[in-house]
């Protein structure tokens, strides 16, 4: 099955029908924390933990800033061990750009149609990138959710430069990753970060239509929303105040580093494994790959009172392309036809 690739969109991007050229921005929101007290507090647990007491009563080692080197001699952690990866990651979250999720929100200067799961290019100061849009049709302005790039042409001027009142220019709508027509089939939306955005599009337009019942029955609505860290999740709450309102839809959260800075209590692996757990029991055929057919076997986190049938659903698949291929894979190896299986790969 071929992925979708908003890469491929770009060098189209100026060739797409001019929705608006002067969009007012209404809202510039910072999606994800600044956590340097919560990584600086990972740190002198770990300094503690290895019985550095005078390297923490001098304050040398940091916490503002931390200085990362002495950590290391101090820890002094085995290349490749678990203690070094897990210096690495602190690292990098300490260091990286804040925000590093960005939700914009914009009024068009004409109203648009558009469907649930398409996508608009925005051009800011001369540069061009797609972006799926966020935000239900039924509302009035339209949401986009930006991951920041460092290195990236566009995001950085995003994400630390714009501010509301500015105008941008917008092209489209476009895309044909969309909603099945409503069917007896439940529903799973797997995504990895901003592949997110499509999904609280979809998932919100669907129960505010009704489309999570067909002829009198209820679909059951699954999300497999995977992340490195928490508060990298878009829509974090949005999706959980959905859970809590609908009792046929299952947020199902997973993040790979959140215990490193907090009390996790949720998933932990990636989606595809994370899936594998809420699959009805007996489904999995014995030519699965092992690492998955072994993830069936585990025990969920969550306390749902429903599971998955493969041969029953209509999957939907968002994120960076190689974990989009991936979700292919495993869409097919667990037996959901592949009419019913939608990708879309971007990065």
């Amino acid at each position: 099955m071929e992925v979708k690739q908003h890469d491929a969109i770009e060098a189209a991007a100026e060739e797409l029908p001019l929705v608006a050229e002067e969009c007012v921005v209404t809202q510039v929101t910072a999606m994800d924390d600044e956590r340097h007290d919560a990584v600086a507090d990972a740190v002198a647990t770990l300094l503690d933990a290895h019985n550095e007491d005078d390297l923490l009563e001098s304050g040398s080692w940091g916490p503002d800033p931390i200085d990362w080197t002495q950590v290391r001699e101090a820890l002094d952690p085995n290349s490749g061990s678990t203690l070094a990866a897990k210096l690495d990651k602190l690292q990098t979250r300490d260091e990286r750009p804040y925000p590093m999720l960005v939700e914009i929100r914009f009024d068009p200067d004409a109203p648009f149609d558009f469907a649930p799961g398409q996508y608009l290019t925005l051009r800011y100061q001369g540069i061009s990138r797609p972006y799926s849009i966020a935000s239900s049709p039924n509302e009035d302005d339209i949401a986009l959710c930006i991951r920041h790039v460092p290195d990236g042409h566009l995001t950085p001027k995003l994400c630390e430069g714009l501010e509301t009142e500015e105008s941008v220019e917008v092209r489209g709508p476009n895309g044909d990753f969309l909603l099945n027509d409503p069917s007896r089939r439940d529903v799973v939306f797997l995504a990895t970060g901003t592949g997110a955005a499509p999904f609280y599009s979809m998932i919100t337009y669907l129960f505010q239509e009704g489309d999570d019942e067909f002829e009198g029955d209820r679909r059951d609505v699954w999300l497999f929303l995977g992340s490195s860290w928490k508060d990298d999740i878009p829509y974090m709450d949005e999706f959980e105040a959905l859970d809590e309102a609908h009792e046929n839809f299952h947020f199902v959260p997973t993040c790979s580093r959140e215990t490193y800075l907090s009390d996790w209590e949720g998933e932990t692996a990636y989606v595809q494994h994370t899936l594998m757990k809420y699959l009805e029991h007996g489904v999995v055929s014995d030519d699965v790959e092992e690492s998955l057919a072994a993830s069936s076997e585990e025990e969920p986190v969550y306390d749902i009172d429903a599971r998955i049938d493969p041969a029953n659903i209509e999957a939907y698949a968002c994120g960076v392309s190689a974990m989009a291929y991936g979700l292919v894979d495993v869409a097919e190896a667990i037996g959901v036809p592949e009419l019913h299986v939608h990708v879309e790969g971007f990065g």
